[in-house]
């Protein structure tokens, strides 16, 4: 399996086959960083885990060269910081028992690029080579903008695709924006309860990140914990760790629809709500 840079790293951590490994996968994450995995879509992994009918793939688009680094990562350099990032993505890997891992190393620059002869070809090797039941992407209204790129990129290959060979369910996952705001009817929504140990586990592999500043691990836990109990306010909780997705399903299914209008109509439903409940009170 080629890739079309260089650096690109294809691992199976149970050994064998990539081109074999991808075409089982019936759980595909394709996402902008190492760690959006495990912070974001645990509950894809989650669902793979110990099953022999169900395989995990992982895919990572950038190279991780620009993270904020801290303390003990404070003179790294990008090119250390690559490799640092991606071997602790071949660990989180592993722990997880994901069927493939693989991490694309673009620049972010690239996968901002529309078009980019690149990563367009890398989308189309890896959507080609598998029929995934459910893939997860990041969502149109996060606020990073490498996570948005490289959600539009993933649209757009998903869209070349014929029809028939399109994933009968795509999900855009919580990053640099929760999706709590979405109307109840809207959310999807995850369990991310099981296995709570591997969890916090393949969150705390990314030393670079949290020693370097970051505490993703306090944090990704305690989403799914809010997600959970504020999910329904007249319920008691079902579970204790909840993520939250949005359905971008109808964006592959219909390249017509605009990937602009659909991201405003949620936006739009919710101003409606608002509004809907304060004048209902007489405000």
């Amino acid at each position: 399996m080629k890739f079309s840079r260089p650096e690109a790293d294809v691992f199976v951590p149970a050994g064998g086959d990539a081109a074999r490994a991808l075409a089982r996968t019936t759980h595909l994450c394709v996402i902008a960083h190492q760690d959006d995995i495990e912070i974001n879509a645990y509950s894809a992994v989650s669902e793979c885990l110990g099953r022999a009918d169900r395989f995990f793939t992982g895919v990572v688009m950038t190279n991780g060269a620009g993270s904020a680094r801290t303390g003990k990562f404070a003179h790294v350099t990008d090119a250390e910081m690559q490799v640092i990032r991606r071997d602790e993505q071949r660990t989180a890997a592993v722990l997880g028992n994901y069927n493939l891992q693989l991490q694309l190393a673009h620049p972010s620059s690239d996968v901002k690029q529309a078009g980019h002869a690149g990563v367009t070809a890398d989308l189309a090797a890896i959507f080609g080579g598998c029929r995934p039941e459910v893939v997860y992407l990041h969502q149109p209204a996060d606020k990073h903008d490498t996570h948005v790129a490289c959600f539009l990129r993933c649209i757009e290959a998903l869209r070349a695709l014929p029809l028939d060979r399109r994933p009968a369910r795509v999900l855009g996952v919580e990053g640099w924006r929760d999706l709590d705001w979405l109307a109840d009817n809207e959310k999807v929504a995850m369990d991310a309860s099981a296995n709570p140990d591997l969890a916090a586990k393949l969150v705390g592999v990314f030393e670079s990140q949290i020693a370097g500043g970051k505490r993703y691990d306090l944090a990704a836990m305690g989403r799914r914990l809010a997600n959970a109990t504020f999910f329904n306010s007249h319920a008691t909780d079902a579970t204790n760790a909840i993520s939250l997705a949005m359905d971008l399903t109808p964006l592959v299914r219909d390249e017509t629809l605009s990937v602009r209008e659909f991201a405003l109509g949620h936006i739009d439903r919710l101003r409606a709500d608002v509004a809907g409940r304060i004048e209902k009170f007489g405000g």
